[in-house]
């Protein structure tokens, strides 16, 4: 039991992990159309730049996200064949895990993290200047 728990706490964290490249990228791109200031603060910034670039790096080189192999092992541990499991666990995995070639992967990663580097371009983040 506690490893199923656990299964689905790195499933959770992987899902706000996601939720927060996609969304981030729309509140950055958004929140500089509507003048919000904070969408560009530098730590948020940098913080979403990487965590994209590491998404687009991993898809490059072909590795599994260490998310995702950490949940594996944690399920397998737990005694759960492949994916069925609990309320959590099935939906967020009807939310992340889909189907595809792996050149679709690659294709719309590298697209993703293209348009976050022209938001850098576009909306850049802002530095904060030191008050005399």
């Amino acid at each position: 039991m506690p490893y199923q728990i656990l299964a689905d706490t790195v499933l959770t964290i992987h899902a706000v992990i996601v939720l927060f490249v996609v969304g981030g990228l729309v509140l950055i791109i958004a929140g500089n159309l509507r003048g919000w200031v904070w969408v560009n603060n530098l730590w948020f910034r940098l913080t979403h730049v990487i965590a994209i670039a590491i998404v687009v790096l991993q898809a490059w080189l072909g590795v599994l996200c260490p998310l995702t192999t950490l949940e594996v092992w944690l399920r397998s541990q737990a005694g759960e064949a492949g994916y069925s499991g609990s309320f959590v666990q099935y939906w967020l995995q009807e939310l992340l895990y889909y189907q595809a070639p792996a050149w679709v992967f690659i294709l719309a990663y590298t697209l993703f993290g293209l348009l976050v580097v022209l938001t850098w371009w576009y909306c850049p983040p802002r530095f904060r200047r030191k008050k005399h």
